[in-house]
C-alpha cells in the first residue's frame, strides 16, 4: 500500500502532490475541469464578502482537482498572506504567476515580495515581465526603479522613476524622493537636494524622505544639515531606529565616537525594553566600527560576529559554496594556455574611452585607488560597473551557444563567431556610454566591480590593452573589514569569517592560474605601499597606464565626487595609516581564518605575526 499523502510543508493547506511537489504532467486538461468554474466564482465572492473560511475551503477543494486554476490560487494566496504564512503565500504566488504569466497584479506582487526578501536578481526578472505586460503602468515602473536602486544600478532606477512621473502626470512626493536617492547614488547631489526640497515642501512628514535627505547631507559632508533633517524627523517620529543609526553615523564622521556609541547603546536598551531584539545587523556592524575606533577591539569583534549571525538568520544568505567551487573549477579548466592560444582577442577601440580595471577583494583598498585615479583629468570614475557579470550572463545568447560561460567561448572557433568578442566588447562600451560615466576630456574610466578578477581571463580577451590594477592587502586585514561590513559579492562569502577566507583563497589561486596561463597587462599594487609611499605608487600606476603624473591624484580626499561604496567616508579623509595591519588587534579571534589563509599569506609575502 502507498503511504498516505501529507499536507505540504510550505503551509498552503494543500497536499504536497498538489503544491510544491506538483508534477505538471499530473494536471488535467482545462476542459476536464470546467465544472469547477462556479466553485472558483463562489470562492472569490466569499472572500470579498469576508467569509474567508468558506473561501479557503472552496479553494482547497478546487486546487485538489485542478491545481492550475488562477482564481483559486489568487484567493488562497491572499488568505495565506493575511495569515502571515509567508512560505505558503510565496509558493502559491509563484504558482499563480507560472500558470497565469500575463497576470500583471500577480507578477508585480511577486517581484515586490522577492525584492523585500533581497532576491534582487529574481525580482528583476518578474519586474521586467510586469513592464512587458503593462508598459504604461506607473506602479510597474516604480517597482523596477526600487529594484534597480537596491541593486546599485541608480541610472536605471532614475529612468524608471522618471517614467512614473511622466505616466502619472503628477509630482508625487514619494516618487520625487525615490528619484532623489537615485541621483544621490550617482553623485548628483545638487539635483537630488532640489528634489528633496520639493518633496518635503509637498509632504513635510514622510519619514523615508527626511531620512534619505539626511543621508545625502551626511554623504556630502554637510553634517549640520544632516542633523537638522534628523531633528525634523524625530519631531514626529521619535526614537526611530533608522534615524538613530544615521545620527550615529554623522557623529562618527565628526569623530565623536563616544557619543555615537552611547546613542546606539540607548537604542539597544529601548528596543529590548519594547520586546525587540535590540540592535539589528547593520547597527551592530556600525557599533563594532565605533568600538574599533575607540580601541575596544574585543567588544568590536563581538559586535561584528553578532551582526553577521543576525544577517544570516534574517536574510538567509549563506555562502554558496558548491556554486562558487563549480564556477572557479570550470574557469581554471577552460582558461588553459593551449586553448587560449587558439582563441582570438577583441580589437582595441580607439574612438571611445577605455576601461582601467581596478581589481581586488571587497575592502582591499580598491576605492582608495579609484578615488586617486579619478582625480586625474584623463580618468573618470565608473565605480562598480556590473557589465562583466552582464556579459557572462548574455554570452551564450550573443554567441549562439548551447553552452554556458566559460565553455560558450568555444564558439569563437566557429567561422561565424570570430568577431564574437568584438560584439561583447561593444556591448560593454555601449552600456558605459548609456550610463554617461565618462566626463568630457577623459580618455579612460575605471571599473572597480569587486571580484572582477574572477573573470580576469575574459576581461583580458575583451580588453587586451586595458590596464589591470590588482589591489592586494594583507589577507587578515581584509578579513577584519569583511567582518565589519555587509556585502553580497563573492556568492555571499562574507556571511562568516571562514567562508570569506575560503573564497579569498579560491580567487587568489584563480588569479595565479590566469597569470600563469596567459599574457596579461597586470600590475599588482599593495595597499600598504599605497599608504606608506603614496607618490611613488601613484606614479607607478599612472606610468603603467601610459598617463603623465598629476599632483591632484595625491589630494584624492579633495575630490568632491561621491564614491558609491562602503568606503565613501574613508576616502574623504587625507591618507592615514591606522588601518595598516589592524588584524593584530584581533589576532586571537582569527584562528580559523589563519589556518585557511596561511599559504596565501606566505605566497603574497606577508606574515601572520
Amino acid at each position: 500500500m502507498n503511504a498516505p499523502s501529507s499536507t505540504c510543508p510550505c503551509g498552503s493547506g494543500l497536499r504536497s502532490e498538489r503544491c510544491c511537489a506538483l508534477q505538471l504532467a499530473a494536471i488535467p486538461p482545462a476542459e476536464a475541469t470546467r465544472h469547477l468554474v462556479p466553485l472558483v466564482e463562489r470562492a472569490v465572492q466569499a472572500y470579498q464578502q469576508g467569509a474567508k473560511d468558506v473561501a479557503e475551503q472552496l479553494c482547497l477543494d478546487v486546487l485538489e482537482l485542478a491545481p492550475d486554476r488562477p482564481g483559486a490560487l489568487s484567493v488562497l494566496y491572499s488568505i495565506r498572506k493575511e495569515q502571515g504564512k509567508a512560505a505558503a503565500a510565496e509558493a502559491l504566488l509563484r504558482r499563480l504567476v507560472h500558470f497565469d504569466p500575463n497576470n500583471f497584479d500577480a507578477t508585480n506582487e511577486l517581484a515586490l515580495l522577492l525584492m523585500r526578501k533581497g532576491a534582487l536578481g529574481e525580482a528583476e526578472i518578474h519586474a521586467r515581465n510586469a513592464i512587458r505586460i503593462a508598459p504604461q503602468a506607473a506602479q510597474a515602473h516604480n517597482l523596477m526603479g526600487m529594484i534597480m536602486t537596491e541593486a546599485q544600478r541608480p541610472r536605471l532606477g532614475e529612468y524608471h522613476y522618471r517614467e512614473v512621473l511622466k505616466i502619472a502626470g503628477t509630482r508625487d512626493p514619494i516618487v520625487l524622493a525615490n528619484l532623489a536617492w537615485c541621483l544621490k547614488n550617482q553623485g548628483r547631489m545638487e539635483e537630488a537636494r532640489a528634489l528633496y526640497e520639493e518633496s518635503t515642501a509637498a509632504a513635510p512628514e514622510i519619514r523615508e524622505t527626511l531620512l534619505g535627505w539626511a543621508r545625502l547631507e551626511e554623504a556630502d559632508r554637510n553634517f549640520d544639515s544632516a542633523a537638522e533633517k534628523l531633528d525634523r524627523l524625530e519631531a514626529f517620529s521619535p526614537n526611530d531606529p533608522a534615524a538613530t543609526l544615521t545620527r550615529a553615523v554623522v557623529l562618527g564622521r565628526m569623530k565623536r565616537h563616544d557619543e555615537a556609541l552611547a546613542l546606539l547603546d540607548r537604542q539597544a536598551v529601548a528596543e529590548s525594553a519594547g520586546g525587540g531584539i535590540g540592535l539589528g545587523a547593520t547597527e551592530l556592524s556600525e557599533k563594532g566600527r565605533f568600538l574599533d575606533q575607540l580601541n575596544r577591539h574585543d567588544e568590536a569583534w563581538a559586535a561584528f560576529v553578532e551582526g553577521k549571525r543576525l544577517a544570516r538568520e534574517i536574510g538567509g544568505n549563506a555562502y554558496l559554496d558548491p556554486v562558487a567551487d563549480n564556477l572557479i573549477s570550470r574557469l581554471r579548466g577552460f582558461f588553459m594556455s593551449g586553448r587560449l592560444s587558439l582563441l582570438p582577442r577583441a580589437g582595441v577601440r580607439t574612438d571611445v574611452p577605455q576601461p582601467i580595471f581596478v581589481l581586488g577583494f571587497p575592502r582591499s583598498g580598491t576605492t582608495l585607488v579609484e578615488q586617486t585615479l579619478s582625480a586625474h583629468p584623463a580618468i573618470s570614475a565608473g565605480d562598480e560597473l556590473p557589465l562583466i557579470n552582464d556579459i557572462v550572463n548574455i554570452m551564450p545568447r550573443m554567441l549562439n551557444s548551447p553552452l554556458t560561460y566559460p565553455e560558450a567561448l568555444a564558439e569563437l572557433w566557429m567561422g561565424d563567431q570570430r568577431d564574437g568578442l568584438d560584439n561583447l566588447r561593444d556591448y560593454y562600451l555601449q552600456k558605459v556610454a548609456q550610463m554617461d560615466v565618462v566626463e568630457p576630456g577623459a580618455s579612460w574610466f575605471t571599473d572597480k566591480m569587486p571580484l572582477n578578477e574572477t573573470h580576469l581571463g575574459l576581461i583580458a580577451l575583451l580588453f587586451p590593452a586595458s590596464p589591470l590594477i590588482h589591489v592586494i592587502r594583507h589577507p587578515l586585514d581584509v578579513m577584519i573589514s569583511s567582518m565589519a561590513n555587509h556585502f553580497t559579492h563573492g556568492f555571499f562569502c562574507a556571511s562568516a569569517l571562514e567562508t570569506a577566507a575560503l573564497h579569498f583563497v579560491r580567487v587568489s589561486e584563480l588569479v595565479a592560474h590566469y597569470r600563469n596561463e596567459m599574457a596579461l597587462r597586470y600590475l599588482p599594487v599593495r595597499y600598504e605601499t599605497m599608504v606608506t609611499n603614496q607618490e611613488e605608487t601613484v606614479r607607478q600606476i599612472l606610468d603603467f597606464a601610459g598617463l603623465p603624473f598629476d599632483g591632484n591624484t595625491l589630494r584624492f580626499h579633495e575630490n568632491r565626487r561621491y564614491a558609491r561604496t562602503a568606503s565613501y567616508a574613508q576616502v574623504t579623509e587625507p591618507l592615514y595609516d591606522r588601518s595598516l595591519y589592524r588584524y593584530k588587534h584581533y589576532r586571537k579571534h582569527l584562528g580559523p581564518a589563519i589556518e585557511i589563509l596561511r599559504p596565501i599569506i606566505e605566497r603574497l609575502g606577508y606574515t601572520v605575526d
